[in-house]
């Protein structure tokens, strides 16, 4: 087992609750190196200097950063431009430098080091046509996907490894999926052993929800504080539908996978809730309404905007099989979860959840 562990995005929402859960789980030292770039990770570095995880304030675009933090034995690549929005309208130049050029960088020094590489990706990198054409209805809240689907990958499941990836994505999924191909170049050329793990919806207590990312989070947060929600696109019904993952289940699945790393090595995984786990925003409201007994009104916006998709569930067999991995918390118990983090902290959160 690592000794020796880096977590890049050490300060952001995964990073670092998977340093603290692996600093706990773990005899190991838990370095997080964090440029701060988003609004509220700087509040998890009392969290992270609390557990005994070491902090570099750093950025993978400059390969010195990475090079201050010092040796390693495992590098856990979970930083990111995480908008899906993002580039759209404006320079992706950012999102480039830090979800493509950067993991050149983060790959380069797991090489040096000879370091095991886990790459936390996303569902993101399946093309926005394919999804799209997903053959689903619709029920009084949600859609949902048919069995019977052209396109191989796809069942009432939801979307394996087998899925097409010809086709557009987004910027955002595609400096991730380059970053996978890169990955696997490394592990052929340089003999290290890695994995990749597609994630979709991740969530849980200390996530700073916002419009681009953390919508569950942000869910919550506004029906606790209060503040303007919308239905958008899909004639703005909230029928949409994702499957969500708590970060705690992820890092279950991570400790099983540095278990057996060989076994796993060179691999590719759809990681999500599944679909026990899956939900629409009009359910997501009635869960909030249910949880702070408060009513909102949600506006409606029909206009679908680019990048959007109907229905994304993860198809987890692939993982589950060789892992023996499962999912433990639903959609309500996550959101009781968040829901008393952000009471319990409601002035601290106040400036960014507000």
């Amino acid at each position: 087992m690592s000794t020796r562990i880096l977590i890049t995005g050490g300060a952001g929402f995964a990073g670092s609750n998977l340093a603290l859960g692996l600093k706990a789980a773990l005899a190991a030292e838990v370095t997080a190196l964090d440029n701060l770039h988003r609004r509220g990770s700087e509040l998890n570095l009392p969290r992270l200097r609390q557990a005994g995880v070491n902090f570099v304030h750093g950025d993978i675009r400059n390969p010195e950063d990475l090079d201050s933090a010092g040796p390693f034995d495992l590098l856990l690549e979970c930083s990111a431009e995480p908008a899906v929005t993002a580039g759209y309208g404006e320079s992706p130049r950012y999102l480039i430098d830090t979800n493509l050029l950067g993991t050149v960088n983060c790959l380069e020094a797991a090489r040096k080091h000879k370091a095991d590489v886990v790459f936390l990706s996303t569902s993101r990198v399946y093309p926005l046509a394919p999804l799209n054409a997903l053959e689903y209805r619709e029920t009084e809240t949600r859609f949902e996907l048919d069995n019977e689907q052209a396109l191989p990958g796809a069942s009432a499941r939801g979307i394996s490894e087998a899925f097409p990836l010809a086709g557009p994505r987004s910027m955002y999924g595609a400096t991730k999926l380059a970053s996978e191909l890169l990955l696997q170049e490394y592990v052929s050329m340089y003999g290290l052993r890695g994995v990749v793990n597609r994630c979709g919806i991740l969530t849980g207590p200390w996530q700073m929800g916002k419009t681009d990312q953390g919508v569950v989070t942000l869910w919550a947060a506004r029906h606790v504080y209060g503040g303007e929600l919308a239905y958008i696109g899909y004639g703005g019904k909230g029928k949409q539908v994702r499957d969500i993952l708590h970060v705690d289940d992820l890092l279950d699945l991570l400790l099983l996978q540095l278990e057996r790393l060989d076994q796993v090595n060179g691999e590719t995984f759809n990681v999500g809730g599944g679909p026990d786990n899956s939900i629409s925003l009009l359910e997501l409201t009635q869960i909030c309404q249910k949880i702070t007994k408060k009513t909102k009104k949600i506006a409606e916006n029909p206009r679908t905007r680019p990048a959007d998709i109907p229905i994304y569930i993860t198809d987890t067999a692939k993982v589950r099989q060789a892992t023996g991995w499962h999912p433990r918390r639903n959609p309500e118990a996550i959101l009781i979860e968040i829901t008393g983090w952000i009471e319990a902290n409601r002035e601290l959160l106040r400036p960014v959840l507000a």
